[in-house]
């Protein structure tokens, strides 16, 4: 029985709504993962201490601007949950994370060296307008130097973003792109003007301000291993569900 102020809602009819919701079967994975990861770290003889959790429930406090005791205690009430039941799911977050690392941080360089191309990225600007021959025509006026694609971007862009930083559409990874978007754009040089291309926006003019080399940030880490963890779950999830 859950408690949602003066209301009352039984398990019952919390797993009625779920599956009327069709959200019951990504909850029902993520419990059974959860099996997965317990065993493991079980069968590894990975632990989190005390002061591991403390750490990391500081640190979300901090986050969240719950400077005391008080403050804690009535997010925790908001969220419905005690302060066991939070302290558990820190518990559980920071093994899967422990487990991730022992399981696979040693493949990530090698990983990484092997899909190198994908980590690379462009600072990338974009033009996009509503209809071909507009995109055409700006193609010709950009290339014959009769504006520039900053000015083209600023007065013609469909989007008041990109219009007011000149095209500016960001820095951009290989894999953020479409195929055939990316075999154009890392094919091209510094400066080339791509297009017209037909997107889901209108048509686009694109133009590489400079090409960044890959390199195994941090960020790109974590995404590495999250990645390789969550595979190697999926084929102990499609194990466990299919064998006899």
């Amino acid at each position: 029985m859950i408690t949602f102020g003066n209301l009352a809602i039984d398990s019952e009819q919390l797993t009625s709504f779920l599956k009327q919701e069709m959200r019951i079967r990504d909850l029902c994975k993520q419990e059974i993962c959860h099996r997965i990861v317990t065993v493991a770290v079980q069968e590894k003889g990975l632990t989190i201490s005390d002061q591991e959790i403390q750490a990391e429930a500081d640190q979300f406090r901090h986050q969240m601007k719950l400077e005391s005791a008080k403050d804690t205690i009535q997010w925790l009430e908001h969220q419905l949950i005690t302060a066991e039941e939070w302290e558990e799911g820190i518990h559980r977050r920071l093994l899967t994370q422990k487990l991730a690392k022992h399981l696979f941080a040693h493949e990530v360089p090698t990983y990484f060296t092997q899909n190198k191309l994908n980590y690379e990225k462009v600072i990338l600007y974009r033009i996009v307008v509503h209809n071909a021959p507009l995109a055409q025509e700006l193609f010709y006026q950009i290339t014959e130097a009769e504006i520039s694609f900053y000015q083209a971007a600023h007065q013609y862009d469909i989007n008041e973003q990109r219009r007011f930083y000149c095209g500016y559409e960001g820095t951009l990874s290989r894999r953020e792109l479409t195929p055939d978007t990316a075999a154009q754009v890392f094919g091209s040089q510094p400066k080339d003007v791509l297009g017209p291309i037909q997107s889901e926006d209108g048509y686009d003019l694109l133009m590489v301000e400079n090409f960044l080399d890959a390199e195994l940030t941090a960020e790109i880490q974590t995404q590495i291993l999250n990645q390789l963890f969550n595979e190697w779950l999926d084929r102990e999830l499609v194990y466990l569900m299919h064998k006899d």
